[in-house]
């Protein structure tokens, strides 16, 4: 099968594919014994048709569709892999040329035109810096992680005096809409302060003391009234105090390893240490995408873009014209265009997503989603949506590897040390040639290359060609400079069909 592209935009190609009549013949073939299953004819036993009885009856052209109609995706999907092309849209295509008269063995041709992710130049990292802010573990920081660990010792005890932040409240509630109950509940501990139920009800509770009732409004957060305004009845049952265990030797014997209190306070100290070391590094992670977003400048697929807008607006319900297109749209190009400037990163380092990772990866989706783990992965399963969740956590990977060849400094100018956070680069991974693509065009090239005479346009960059040009590449030159471009492919996209026909 043969192949080429067309470049008629920076994001839209056109597809020639042309398939020999002899690999198409099977196709053919097993078509009609596909047919001879499906219909009866007198004298012959279903399955058991000669394809020249089903030709006779159904025609050459009813046996080469139903050869297209299962065939076609196939050499569409090889087209696309040899070419190595990133479809964003759905394909138009158009046959023109088939074998579908009686004796005619013409090659089957097609032309396919689809948008196509445009090339992107990636930066070399070595030109990016990036400043965070700096951090210190304070004794009060100690002193507040001390105090946290206390409280899950601690006991309740409960006062007569007025509830105070800090507190714990028995309360009852009851929700009123235009003076209609609309939920109640009762017999339930809430810790004054924390600010996880309802908007107002710290405030509401703060002063009060056992069996007064206030009223107050406020925003419904749960429930069939979620969002609606509420007139909202809280009675206090009772208030209760935590009393803490005293931060000595004992309660760090109780609560720790550890013998004594200073060894658990130095403990603490190293444990925000790595907290503050390990969110500085993640804050340069989103420095970083920001940088990259300002840096790299590409077209997105316009189709592909349309696609997906008209997708969101169907799951709202809402039509074409709806004034919250305008928002759909902007929010799916910002989308889209991180995505696509990740996936390259990705590729180039050559990213692979253990099963673990993955696995792991759902687990705290799920949590971000506040559903239970097996609930979360058997839903992602039905809806096919694994290989969506390891592009994302393949996405993240990437950017962390790039972050690992940027400087990173925090605001004293001292480096910061993201391997000791994120840890170094997996085995495996490809530290690819940013150099080599530091002034990449946007325009796509055509399926052919031309090597270059008298080295006057550098040295053979195998990322910068296709799989069929590098292998044209090196059939013509010496050994060393063979070895030398499958060294440059293995740290640059490391494909591994290209290597096992360059290496073979």
């Amino acid at each position: 099968m043969k192949s080429s592209v067309e470049t008629l935009e920076p994001t839209k190609v056109k597809l020639t594919v042309e398939v020999p009549f002899e690999e198409f013949k099977p196709a053919i073939d097993n078509a009609a014994k596909d047919i001879g299953k499906q219909v009866n004819i007198p004298g012959f036993r279903r399955g058991h048709i000669p394809a020249r009885v089903i030709e006779a009856r159904f025609g050459r052209g009813a046996i080469v569709e139903e050869a297209l109609n299962g065939n076609l995706d196939g050499y569409y999907a090889q087209a696309v892999s040899a070419n190595e092309l990133h479809p964003m849209s759905r394909p138009a295509v158009e046959v023109t040329q088939v074998p579908a008269e009686k004796d005619d063995t013409s090659d089957l041709v097609f032309v396919v035109t689809v948008d196509v992710r445009p090339e992107i130049a990636i930066p070399d990292p070595s030109t990016i810096s990036v400043t965070v802010d700096r951090f210190d573990v304070s004794d009060e920081d100690v002193d507040a992680r001390l105090t946290a660990l206390r409280e899950r010792f601690g006991s309740l005890k409960e006062v007569e005096r007025a509830a105070q932040d800090g507190d714990y409240a028995t309360i009852d509630l009851t929700a009123r809409i235009d003076g209609e109950e609309v939920d109640a509940v009762s017999g339930i501990s809430y810790r004054i302060g924390s600010g996880t139920m309802l908007e107002g009800l710290d405030d509401a509770l703060t002063g009060r003391k056992a069996g007064e009732t206030v009223t107050f409004s406020t925003t419904l957060a749960g429930g069939d009234h979620a969002g609606e305004a509420a007139d909202v009845t809280v009675t206090v049952g009772n208030v209760k105090e935590s009393e803490l265990p005293d931060a000595d030797d004992d309660f760090a014997q109780l609560a720790s390893e550890f013998d004594t209190v200073d060894e658990l306070r130095a403990d603490l100290r190293g444990q925000l240490a790595k907290d503050k070391a390990s969110a500085q590094v993640y804050a340069a992670r989103d420095l970083l995408l920001q940088e990259l977003r300002e840096a790299v400048d590409f077209p997105l697929p316009e189709t592909a873009v349309e696609e997906e807008v008209a997708r969101h607006l169907e799951q709202e319900g809402k039509e074409a014209d709806d004034p919250h297109a305008a928002e759909a749209r902007e929010e799916t190009e910002r989308l889209m265009r991180d995505q696509l400037l990740l996936d390259v990163l990705s590729e180039r380092f050559n990213v692979n997503v253990e099963q673990n990772e993955l696995f792991n990866f759902l687990v705290e989706q799920a949590k971000a989603y506040g559903m239970e783990p097996n609930q979360f992965i058997q839903a992602a399963a039905q809806a096919n949506q694994f290989g969506a969740f390891a592009a994302e956590l393949a996405r993240g990977k990437a950017l962390l590897s790039y972050l690992r060849l940027v400087e990173t400094v925090d605001s004293d100018g001292n480096p910061v040390d993201v391997a000791e956070v994120i840890g170094k680069a997996p085995e495996g991974e490809a530290v690819p040639d940013f150099s080599a693509h530091a002034d990449a065009g946007l325009e796509l090239e055509t399926s052919t290359w031309t090597s270059p005479v008298g080295g006057e346009a550098g040295p053979f960059d195998p990322a910068s060609a296709k799989v069929d040009d590098v292998l044209a590449y090196v059939a013509n030159v010496s050994e060393e400079e063979k070895a030398r471009v499958i060294d440059a492919e293995k740290k640059g996209k490391n494909r591994k069909t290209l290597l096992e026909k360059l290496e073979g």
